[in-house]
């Protein structure tokens, strides 16, 4: 079992998500489609909240940010009860494959201006 953990303030991504290439970069078209469907405050919330799972994932897969594998090919979507899912593609499905890791699980949590994501992958 591999497990990754990030941390991070809903506000130091204001900035980063004014910018469009941040946002291609970052995150897949199912997960900006749910994030247009929220008010602006649930929305910094939840790309915070994304982005942090994300670098968990990215931390799993034991490779970091900008070293090969863009944000946007890890899928972090939910059940209908809201649980978050984790959909690796292109890039992230190969790293996960060269590292012996076939299934990988997120959990995210907000509380104030932080935001907490651990993943683990095995």
């Amino acid at each position: 079992m591999w497990p990754g953990i990030d941390l991070l303030m809903i506000g130091e991504l204001d900035r980063l998500t004014s910018r469009p290439w941040f946002m291609r970069y970052v995150f897949a078209d199912p997960e900006m489609a749910h994030a247009q469907s929220l008010g602006p405050g649930r929305r910094r919330e939840f790309l915070a909240g994304r982005f942090a799972a994300k670098e968990a994932v990215l931390k799993v897969l034991g490779i970091g940010m900008f070293n090969g594998v863009p944000p946007r090919d890890i899928w972090l979507l939910h059940t209908d009860l809201g649980r978050p899912t984790v959909d690796l593609h292109d890039a992230a499905l190969r790293a996960a494959s060269r590292n012996r890791i076939s299934k990988v699980t997120v959990s995210i949590t907000h509380k104030g201006d932080l935001v907490a994501a651990v993943a683990v992958g095995w």
